[in-house]
């Protein structure tokens, strides 16, 4: 399990990391046809998984990220949670186990030192990770009025730290059994 735990954050570092450096690589006009085809490859990753409009988006370097503004920071909240959940153990690349000082809930110490909170309050964390993305989605289909690509970004970062930090916690309570 900890090599899943290892993959997941290292994959979330590297597609954060990759995002603004597939922009700059389509920024420049002489890079070689490798840089070329691979910042391609994300920009077709991204369109895979995201809508990429132009006016929803983050541009760099006067050139469209790969994805909009709302994933964005989706991925960039899963790579800085993978990266504090890390520091957490000393810098060893193994997630921690609950801890009882961030979490209000009343569970007992071997709950939260197990993991155990995980399941229960999954869909809890979740949902309240969720609502900020929510309202801005609820404001948007309300008024008309599109919210900030900053404002979009900033929504999305709070879900993908959530992620993170459950799929964190998940793989702490299957180690705990």
């Amino acid at each position: 399990m900890i090599a899943l735990w290892r993959a997941f954050s290292g994959a979330s570092i590297a597609w954060a990391l990759t995002l603004p450096l597939a922009t700059l690589a389509a920024s420049r006009p002489a890079a070689s046809s490798v840089v070329y085809l691979l910042a391609l490859a994300v920009y077709a990753i991204g369109s895979v998984i995201c809508h990429q409009r132009p006016e929803r988006s983050f541009y760099l370097w006067s050139h469209q990220m790969p994805v909009c503004a709302r994933c964005t920071g989706i991925y960039v909240g899963a790579a800085l949670a993978a990266i504090v959940l890390a520091s957490r153990r000393g810098g060893r690349a193994r997630p921690p186990r609950a801890d009882p000082s961030t979490l209000v809930l009343s569970l007992s110490k071997d709950e939260l030192r197990a993991g155990t909170w995980v399941g229960p309050y999954a869909r809890t964390v979740l949902a309240l990770a969720a609502l900020p993305t929510i309202a801005t989605l609820a404001y948007e289909w309300t008024t008309g009025v599109t919210p900030s690509n900053w404002i979009r970004a900033a929504s999305g970062l709070c879900l993908g730290a959530a992620v993170a930090a459950l799929i964190s916690g998940g793989y702490a309570s299957t180690r705990a059994r």
